[in-house]
């Protein structure tokens, strides 16, 4: 019974780990890992790493003026590559907002998350990307805010409900996919992803931002037959373990 019992623990902890193939989290701890905010700080303003503000870890902070932020990365292999290869792929990220001042008045502004292609682009525009609004960035929340969108099925054509296209415009200059590229392709061939405030098709003004963000996290969805699995061997241990306490009991 010890060896039933060893065996599908050991099975169970080889699922577990098969299930989440290149799921990375940057804390910011090791560097920035090919994260690249928007410019180094330079003592004024500008981004950096913040040793004294982190949920549970150091932070990337950025304090400067423009008409939006972004913090982008196109080198670390966790983060960029064909996205189908995963059935299913939650991103995250922990935001504070220390402020978002326009014309001396706090205001919010949103959080988009965007997956760009380079390799395929069209209509003059730099990039094809699918984007999705996380959620608003706002100083009157306090702490830390955690945001995330799950992509339930990587190999969908069309947009999923909340997803926006870019690559190509409509008659009212509003981005949407170029009509030779699905939502699926997109994911093939992800070279940059961008966590930023410049949501597609919008313009704004000239704007005070202080935002740290942390816990950036790509994680695989397990197949649901994987987790089935899984459930099954972990309950198989609980019986095993109740029969072998029984057993010495008696």
């Amino acid at each position: 019974m010890k060896k039933t019992l060893t065996m599908l623990l050991l099975a169970s902890v080889q699922l577990a780990a098969y299930a989440a193939p290149g799921g990375s989290t940057v804390t910011f701890d090791n560097g920035l890992e090919g994260w690249e905010p928007m410019q180094p700080a330079d003592g004024i303003g500008g981004s950096g790493i913040d040793h004294s503000l982190g949920n549970g870890a150091p932070a990337l902070r950025t304090a400067m003026e423009n008409f939006g932020i972004s913090w982008t990365n196109k080198s670390n292999a966790s983060f960029i590559g064909d996205y189908t290869a995963m059935g299913g792929v939650t991103f995250g990220i922990d935001v504070s907002t220390q402020s978002i001042r326009y014309f001396n008045q706090e205001v919010t502004r949103n959080l988009v998350l965007e997956l760009r292609d380079y390799d395929n682009a069209s209509n003059g525009l730099p990039y094809t990307s699918v984007w999705y609004n996380l959620g608003t960035l706002d100083a009157s929340k306090p702490g830390w805010q955690h945001l995330s969108v799950t992509i339930g099925d990587t190999s969908a054509t069309g947009l999923p409900a909340g997803w926006g296209g870019y690559g190509a415009e409509d008659a009212n200059g509003m981005p949407l996919l170029p009509g030779d590229r699905t939502f699926a392709s997109v994911l093939a061939g992800v070279d940059e992803i961008a966590f930023t405030t410049y949501v597609p098709g919008q313009v704004y003004g000239y704007t005070d931002y202080d935002v740290a963000i942390d816990n950036i996290s790509v994680s695989p969805v397990p197949e649901p037959a994987q987790g089935a699995m899984l459930a099954a061997g972990l309950a198989g241990m609980a019986v095993l373990a109740r029969r072998r306490r029984a057993a010495k009991a008696a």
